[in-house]
């Protein structure tokens, strides 16, 4: 596996809190504390466009697969759907009044989730951008969410380092457990197995089914703010507040390649906030509290 930083792309004025792949295969989006969504061209290096205006600080982005609809959560409780290829608002919604942290898919359902600092889990059929279920399942800010359609699964992960499965069918909990002393801040369902991490700094390893069965180890030196499997090969990537990112296989949690500033003179000088796989798994975009975008190149 060999990894080259292909391109850092500057333009923000403030800290870039959510990447997002693009529509386009040659495009990605990014957005954070800044009053609108950046659209980039990856063949170029270069900015492309302004895809939207927004009101407050964006928080997540979903790109829904295989339209040209892109979901894009605010501070605010608002949760806008915006037609990439028409550059259009398609629909606004009002999801309570406090900040949207996550989103995920359920292609098997059409259905877009989201939660955030009410601690509720809100269901928006894709058919018609309604609101058509919301839950309330922590009393505290869920910051993270993972979806897996062969198990039927929803994984939620809370300030108090909770961590909650759900079945997707009717969303009850399946089951809850501590699984951080601090609050989880990602998570991901790979290989039948959930990984979450935390402020904490821990990357804990459990179960589908039960959340047992754990085991931990320490990706990173401060919190581990995302977890993102690779598309088609047997590597994840991991971001965090330490500045780096990291890549491990997935057959035995080994660290094949560490992108930190001390270890690369190009590497994110701030916390890196967020990261995202192109389609096709050849790139890796990163963002950070440097108000920096970097592209990275893989050959596998």
């Amino acid at each position: 596996m060999d990894i080259k930083l292909k391109s850092t792309l500057a333009g923000h004025q403030n800290p870039i809190f959510c990447v997002e792949k693009g529509y386009y295969a040659d495009t990605f989006f990014t957005a954070g504390n800044d009053k609108g969504v950046v659209e980039w061209d990856i063949a170029n290096n270069v900015f492309k466009r302004i895809l939207c205006a927004v009101s407050s600080s964006v928080y997540a982005m979903r790109l829904i697969p295989g339209t040209a609809i892109l979901a894009i959560a605010l501070r605010e409780g608002k949760l806008l759907f915006v037609d990439v290829a028409e550059q259009k608002l398609v629909a606004s919604l009002q999801l309570g009044a406090q900040a949207i942290f996550a989103l995920s898919y359920m292609h098997w359902k059409n259905e877009l989730l989201a939660v955030g600092e009410e601690g509720t889990l809100y269901v928006i059929d894709l058919s018609t951008y309604k609101s058509i279920y919301n839950k309330r399942i922590s009393n505290t800010t869920i910051r993270a969410i993972a979806t897996d359609e062969s198990l039927g699964r929803i994984a939620l992960g809370d300030k108090d380092g909770t961590v909650y499965l759900l079945d997707s069918a009717d969303f009850h909990i399946i089951a809850d457990q501590k699984l951080h002393t601090m609050p989880a801040t990602s998570l991901a369902f790979l290989a039948n197995k959930l990984l979450s991490g935390g402020r904490d700094a821990q990357l804990v390893v459990s179960d589908v089914n039960q959340l047992d069965s754990n085991f931990s180890f320490v990706p990173h030196l401060f919190t581990v703010y995302g977890i993102y499997p690779h598309p088609v090969a047997p590597i994840f990537a991991t971001v965090s507040r330490d500045k780096s990112l990291k890549f491990w296989s997935n057959v035995d949690f080994a660290l094949l390649r560490n992108m930190s500033r001390e270890k690369l003179q190009d590497g994110h000088h701030l916390s890196v906030n967020a990261g995202a796989w192109s389609d096709s798994g050849q790139y890796f975009f990163s963002v950070s509290d440097d108000k920096l975008v970097k592209i990275w190149e893989f050959h596998l």
